[in-house]
């Protein structure tokens, strides 16, 4: 079993959802979170930002440390032979090109217990 963790943009997470349960993914948990990445948070605008003078004591007055982002993490357990779908599915729908995209990390799961029955390993998964 694989835990993937995806982080991704906002506004992608509605395609997103329908993309992993037209993969047949469709059990997954999402949340809000923030952070940043290589690009600390600025983004493009930034700089057109700061040689404007209307806003420019602004964004000084914030400093240049870096910006947390808000962001969405989804969180999924699938079995080994869905990782690439789910990897691919994510990615198809995420990838721009461009800073911000997020993150996918895979890691191993040890096992899953459905609460409800007590039920354990991969029949829990779907």
């Amino acid at each position: 079993m694989k835990l993937i963790l995806a982080i991704i943009r906002i506004a992608k997470i509605n395609e997103t959802k329908e993309a992993l349960s037209n993969a047949g993914l469709p059990s997954f948990t999402a949340m809000g979170v923030l952070g940043r990445g290589n690009g600390r948070g600025l983004g493009p605008n930034y700089q057109k930002a700061i040689n404007d003078p209307d806003i420019k004591n602004a964004i000084v007055e914030i400093g240049p440390e870096p910006r947390l982002k808000s962001k969405r993490m989804i969180t999924l357990v699938v079995t080994d032979d869905k990782k690439d779908i789910a990897i691919e599915t994510i990615l198809s729908v995420n990838k721009t090109g461009n800073s911000g995209d997020g993150k996918i990390i895979v890691l191993e799961a040890l096992d899953s217990i459905r609460v409800s029955t007590g039920e354990k390993g991969i029949s829990t998964l779907d």
